[in-house]
């Protein structure tokens, strides 16, 4: 029928704190920085944002709403090799798009580099940072392993005035790229490797998409975010757990230098989902190596891909909501997400009907020339919807699905002498079909149907077994269906190493097929939502031109892959 979907329970009312919302009530109860709640959602400019970011976005921005604070936007913008102005737009687009706005409060990193180069510069004359002459090769050497403490470079005892005429003569461009970096002075014996004297800043010659070729040095992301932090006035910097180790340097920082104020870093579970992956660094390399068309490609896990494909953006807030935020990792099913898009969509999409594989049907005792207007149910969800007109002709299309020749059992729908229901129609019954002679394939059916059951029912009171959609060929439109589905066949694409991520792709992640669509979407508009019955959820794609209409299906009516996986 035409609603169906996985029955899931409702997503928790009144939940209890999650350890973060505890840690933030405690704060503002006990007057801690004044009882403020200021965080920030500090994403770098070297890709675009996916699913993963969406939980960070609705955690750091939700929060601030919840206690009466504020959220800043802050590009994390000190590797100039790898950021681009695209990204950074397509950063502020996403977070708008998922209903979030940081007002007037958008900052760079970059808007730092004076500042953070002059605290820099002060860790030099307390005696807690030096320059280095070591490669990056010589550096690991010397850095020790998990079970082994690090050794001291050689350069480690310099004199505060060679570091600072050394640091000053790398900002000033003397030093090839990669000879020298400044490094904090912390101890290379301590177990967290991460305070083994780590680089500050390193020498990169390479222009930045906002400051140009004024810098020639670029401090490392552990030194500017704390700092960037404590500028901003952040009361809760939230943090996914890989940066567990990294908050002692985040710290250490914090407490070495004059600083306005001191934030609180608070770590939490980053989203790990099924069938995707969620690096950067591997999803541009899906793009590089046209695996994908693109950042947006509806198959990416992308928020620009996802919102293309047609998720709204309330159904990733639900979504978010439901996961919660945790102090321990673990795998979500993307069937999650997908049962919140189709929640979603299952209230506000319109119902139409499109057949995705056309079979040509004749109703051999129907007027040639007569065309009638049926009613169809808009959203059976939402009366206030109403009906629209669908018009019935002699020649319909059907699905090529929707009839066999030799039905298998429990098969209910159209095959020779069976009758079954035209949704808002009549009932038809298969009475003879002709086949292409070259290859065997059913072409056309010839039906009769029964004119007293106009509207779908019948009042001899007999009974049908089955439904089925249709179009009218003399209206119908022609539209490019895309049929998505999951880019990976495994749950984990990362975790077996052995295996490329091009040996995992799912081969049947896009199938594109031509479509016939009722009349009523002809004018339908880029990014409009529609369920076409018993098909699923389909939006409309942006490469849709006038005459030329594109769909992208966003989301089947039931999780087929749930089913797969269990008989897997």
């Amino acid at each position: 029928m035409a609603d169906e979907s996985t029955t899931m329970p409702a997503a928790e009312e009144a939940a209890p704190l999650d350890f973060i919302r505890t840690i933030v009530n405690q704060d503002v109860q006990q007057g801690i920085n004044d009882g403020r709640v200021h965080t920030r959602f500090p994403p770098e400019p070297n890709g675009y944002l996916h699913i993963g970011h969406s939980k960070a976005i609705t955690l750091d921005f939700g929060i601030a709403a919840e206690y009466g604070g504020l959220c800043n936007l802050r590009f994390d913008d000190t590797n100039p090799t790898k950021e681009e102005v695209e990204y950074v737009d397509s950063i502020q687009e996403d977070i708008r798009w998922l209903g979030f706005d940081w007002d007037d409060r958008l900052y760079y990193a970059s808007s730092y580099f004076g500042r953070l180069y002059e605290c820099a510069e002060q860790l030099i004359q307390l005696g807690k940072a030096f320059v280095c002459d070591l490669s990056p090769d010589e550096m690991r050497e010397y850095r020790g392993t998990l079970t082994e403490p690090g050794h001291n470079s050689p350069w480690r005892e310099r004199s505060i005035a060679e570091n600072l005429d050394l640091f000053r003569r790398m900002k000033a461009g003397e030093f090839p790229e990669g000879n020298r970096v400044l490094r904090a002075k912390i101890d290379m014996a301590s177990p967290n490797m991460v305070m083994r004297d780590p680089v500050i800043y390193r020498i990169l010659y390479t222009p930045h998409h906002r400051t140009g070729t004024e810098w020639c040095i670029y401090p490392m992301y552990d030194f500017a975010h704390c700092l960037s932090d404590a500028l901003e006035g952040i009361t809760h910097s939230f943090c996914t757990l890989e940066f567990e180790n990294n908050r002692p340097l985040y710290d250490w920082f914090l407490e070495a230098l004059s600083v306005p104020h001191r934030p609180q870093q608070i770590e939490f579970a980053r989203l790990n989902l099924t069938h995707v992956v969620m690096s950067k660094r591997l999803l541009r390399r899906l793009v590089e190596d046209g695996t994908v068309s693109g950042w947006d490609d509806p198959r990416m896990p992308t928020l620009a891909g996802m919102r293309r494909l047609g998720y709204t953006p309330e159904s990733i807030r639900d979504f978010n909501a439901r996961i919660g935020v945790a102090k321990a990792n673990s795998m979500v099913d993307f069937s999650l997400l997908e049962y919140c898009v189709r929640t979603d969509l299952n209230k506000i999409a319109p119902r139409v009907m499109g057949v995705l594989r056309p079979l040509k049907v004749i109703i051999d005792n129907y007027p040639e020339d007569q065309v009638e207007e049926l009613q169809a149910i808009n959203n059976p969800e939402d009366p206030s919807a109403g009906t629209r007109a669908v018009p019935f002709s002699r020649e319909l299309y059907i699905e090529q699905d929707d009839f066999r020749i030799d039905p298998p059992p429990k098969y209910f729908r159209l095959a020779p002498g069976r009758e079954v229901r035209l949704r808002y129609a009549y009932f038809i019954t298969c009475n003879s079909y002709e086949t292409d002679p070259a290859t065997g394939e059913v072409t056309v059916l010839h039906c009769t149907y029964d004119p007293a059951t106009r509207g779908g029912d019948s009042p001899d009171g007999r009974k049908v077994k089955a439904t089925l959609h249709w179009v009218s060929e003399r209206h119908a439109i022609g539209a490019e269906v895309r049929l998505f589905d999951r880019l990976f066949s495994v749950a984990d694409p990362t975790a077996d190493a052995s295996q490329s991520l091009s040996e995992q792709l799912n081969p049947s992640s896009l199938e594109v097929v031509q479509a016939q669509v009722e009349p009523s979407l002809g004018d339908a508009p880029v990014g409009a939502h529609y369920q076409l019955e018993r098909q699923g959820y389909f939006t409309v794609d942006r490469d849709s031109r006038p005459g030329q209409l594109v769909l992208n299906r966003t989301v089947a009516l039931r999780d087929t892959w749930a089913k797969i996986e269990q008989k897997g």
